[in-house]
């Protein structure tokens, strides 16, 4: 093929928009992906194939392709899903039932959890990438253990003219990989076709949010109507232009695409298990409406090693949240705490924090509350469980003044710790179950395994500014300089903070320090923080290292995938030159 292959976007966590699959049709596109898994999701399926051993994959999936795999085989466009999670053969034989004439392949080889106690005996020890721990100290039964396969499994598959790929734990990114090398016939080691691909697949892994969705900007988006789902048009040299359907709301502009090449990223060298694609070296431009052409993205070859994601059983949590309202806040919460204080002794692990929404004198009762949340895990379900929830609902007339709940009394859940590490890609054997019912080997990348040091940074060449300041400086809010996005990754957090101009960027390289970035974020204040400058996209990221450890699923924090932290730091006030700030 000559001409870009036009891969869409219809899912970018299990539980996105429903109809997205069939609003993806409504234009010409060639592949239809849809993104499920999340590192908690992987858990969510465990926890979903223990009750019924057929299951363990999106079922949303399955029934978003009960609406639209007619259409797909009759316009012969191609569908790429990593929904298959922990069973991919079941999901695939679901699909196959729909449809006795659709070719169905699905991939294998990502489920190292059979395997953990002999590759450990062989020396692999499973270190925590966060942490430094072996899995040995862990001290928790390990529930999955899924290697990041790449894209090539994905483009053998659609070689051998399948229709529908079940794909397991892939990278985000891979499912616009595999298709894109499928499709313009990419080598191996292409490895600058390969990095365009896989930041045109960061862009569109996770649906609408490089469509305005989740934007700090909201005045750009003057289509209020839901976002379209995003499209990446790859062309043979991997520089895509990223689109949306026509009549389709929201926005795809240069400030949307950068927002989501900064989503959940660590060093500018982005890894990925067929090439490691420098976002520093990512040129974005305006080419018309809802239209940014990304190109110039440099690739170098990927490590010798697999990241793996591990889940963990790690006990079970349970939360209440009482209000307090009006006067002496701080003193209703202490008796609160001296009324729970021997319930709270019991369990192993308690957390408590008054968070602050009220003010003096407000104008309705709502302003004038805030909010003690408790949450408490133990080893053992029944501490935490009603026990722990009744106690705090006995309160109801026995508390303070204006006791009362957000939520009535709960049982306790389950919760996982996830444990990021690495495994050498030679020991993981990834299959492709064809649709003829052969399967074959796709082998790791070689030259990465002979040449492990050829892994090299690659100079950006993108704007340094560096505008002098002058005239009297003004007190502003970060954001009036900056958009951000944020998220998690495993126990860290990522907040990548774009300038709305070379000359704010010009402040921010300069001024936003590490030692400055804690003070504006105080509860990184004694944490690890790691910064890095994307000259080309005027921007910087910051990784803050055990902001939501141990996992998201098992972190007490308010917000447990960091959401809302770019917009708190956009919220915070910095003192900068005149003439910077955005109106």
């Amino acid at each position: 093929m000559t001409r870009p292959v036009r891969i869409a976007n219809c899912s970018g966590f299990y539980g996105d928009r429903f109809t997205a699959a069939r609003e993806m049709l409504d234009g010409p596109i060639d592949v239809l992906t849809g993104d499920y898994l999340a590192e908690l999701t992987m858990l969510i399926l465990w926890k979903a194939r223990r009750k019924d051993g057929n299951l363990g994959y999106a079922t949303t999936f399955l029934r978003q392709m009960q609406d639209v795999l007619g259409t797909c085989l009759d316009r012969d466009v191609k569908v790429v899903a990593n929904a298959g999670g922990l069973n991919p053969g079941a999901l695939a034989a679901k699909i196959k039932e729909l449809n006795p004439g659709a070719r169905v392949a699905y991939l294998t080889g990502d489920d190292l959890a059979p395997a953990i106690k002999d590759l450990q005996a062989e020396g692999h020890e499973f270190t925590n990438l966060d942490t430094g721990i072996p899995l040995a100290k862990a001290g928790h039964q390990v529930v999955t253990a899924n290697a990041y396969l790449g894209g090539w499994g994905i483009a053998a598959a659609l070689q051998a003219d399948a229709d529908v790929v079940i794909c397991p734990r892939v990278t985000d990114a891979s499912l616009v990989v595999g298709p894109a090398a499928w499709w313009h016939g990419w080598r191996r080691d292409d490895w600058d076709a390969l990095a365009g691909a896989v930041a045109a697949g960061h862009v569109i892994e996770c649906g609408p949010q490089a469509t305005g969705g989740n934007y700090s900007f909201l005045d750009e988006i003057t289509d209020r109507r839901a976002p379209g789902f995003p499209i990446a048009e790859v062309a043979a040299d991997g520089s895509s232009i990223i689109t949306k359907h026509d009549a389709t709301g929201g926005i795809v502009s240069t400030g949307t695409v950068t927002a989501q090449l900064l989503y959940e990223i660590g060093e500018p060298g982005y890894l990925n298990p067929d090439v490691v694609a420098h976002f520093d070296t990512i040129r974005l431009e305006q080419a018309g409406p809802d239209r940014v052409a990304l190109t110039g993205t440099r690739g170098s070859p990927p490590p010798p090693d697999l990241k793996v994601a591990l889940n963990m059983l790690g006990g079970y949590r349970n939360t209440m949240t009482m209000v307090i309202t009006g006067l002496d806040v701080e003193q209703k919460a202490e008796y609160a705490q001296s009324l729970l204080s021997r319930r709270l002794a019991q369990v192993e692990e308690a957390d408590v924090r008054l968070l602050r929404f009220d003010r003096p004198d407000a104008p309705a009762n709502e302003l004038a509350t805030a909010h003690l949340r408790i949450t408490v895990k133990d080893s053992d379900e029944r501490k935490v469980g009603r026990a722990f929830s009744d106690a705090i609902t006995e309160l109801g007339l026995s508390g303070y003044a204006g006791f009362h709940t957000t939520t009535p009394p709960a049982p306790a859940s389950a919760y996982g710790i996830y444990w990021p590490a690495l495994i050498p890609a030679r020991l993981v054997a990834q299959q492709v179950h064809l649709p003829d019912g052969s399967t074959t080997a796709v082998r790791p990348n070689e030259n990465d395994l002979a040449n492990p040091a050829r892994l090299q940074a690659v100079q950006a060449h993108g704007p340094q500014p560096d505008a002098e300041e002058g005239g009297e400086p003004v007190a502003v809010p970060l954001g009036r300089l900056c958009g951000a996005r944020s998220g998690d990754k495993g126990g860290n957090a990522n907040v990548g903070l774009w300038a709305v101009s070379p000359d704010a960027y010009a402040w921010l390289r300069r001024h936003l320090t590490v030692e400055r970035f804690r003070e504006l974020l105080t509860e990184a204040a004694h944490l690890k923080v790691d910064r890095y400058e994307l000259p080309n996209l005027l921007a910087l990221n910051f990784v803050v290292h055990g902001l939501l450890a141990p996992g998201v699923s098992a972190t007490t924090r308010p917000d447990p995938q960091a959401k809302g932290l770019g917009e708190y730091l956009r919220s915070r006030v910095v003192t900068v030159p005149p003439g910077l700030a955005r109106p």
